[in-house]
């Protein structure tokens, strides 16, 4: 039995909005939910735990919430996950069988992170939803994006001595996740490694590799 306890209410609904999105393209779509290793980060406080998921877009989604869980490491599908956090009102909940097999994704490193640039979230909400209504005008034959729109960059970080393309799958990914709003004030932010590429914003966290690389299982 898996033990997953927020600690408190918020904590509770943002792990089930997390869910909930992630539910809403594939309800049987795996959720990862990790205890950081404190000692590898040194920035995590104690009771935290790290939702991460796949996406259509071929990216990982991430969000931390103040919580425990027992295992520490688990993966569970988000359509169950949900289930448990919007129906069961105990403090503690079991979000359904574990399968970890059902996680075939690389994680990043938790160091070595530089941040690049910090955009206002409110154009990059633009950037997302003119993507979106360019897709819906050239949608591939099965119904989705076309390659060419995904892959292409809609904008380019700069700062510390690097130059981060940003992809519009990055941007979808960020949008269907509602992680940004377009608050005035509102900023996103680029980080990136050699290898992967992160957008920070409010409500959380969109994550690529910036280059290829054969498929690793951890």
């Amino acid at each position: 039995m898996i033990r997953f306890r927020p600690s408190s209410p918020a904590d509770r609904d943002d792990a089930a909005a997390f869910a909930g999105r992630v539910a809403r393209w594939d309800a049987l779509g795996p959720v990862r939910l990790r205890t950081p290793p404190a000692a590898a980060t040194g920035t995590e406080p104690q009771g935290t735990v790290t939702l991460w998921a796949t996406t259509p877009f071929d990216t990982l989604v991430t969000r931390s919430v103040d919580a425990t869980v027992d295992p520490r490491d688990v993966t569970v599908r988000a359509g169950n996950l949900l289930a448990a956090l919007a129906v069961v009102r105990d403090p503690e909940v079991d979000p359904g069988p574990p399968d970890d097999a059902a996680w075939r994704s690389q994680l990043p490193p938790p160091v070595g992170w530089v941040l690049v640039d910090s955009l206002p979230a409110r154009e990059v909400t633009e950037l997302a939803d003119r993507g979106v209504a360019a897709a819906r005008e050239s949608a591939a034959p099965s119904g989705g994006a076309p390659a060419s729109l995904l892959d292409g960059t809609v904008l380019t970080a700069r700062g510390r001595g690097m130059d981060v393309s940003v992809p519009m799958r990055v941007l979808f990914a960020l949008s269907g996740m509602g992680f940004a709003t377009a608050e005035p004030d509102e900023l996103v932010h680029v980080r990136a490694t050699d290898a992967w590429l992160r957008i920070d914003a409010r409500f959380g966290a969109v994550v690529r590799r910036r280059q290829a690389l054969l498929p690793l299982f951890v």
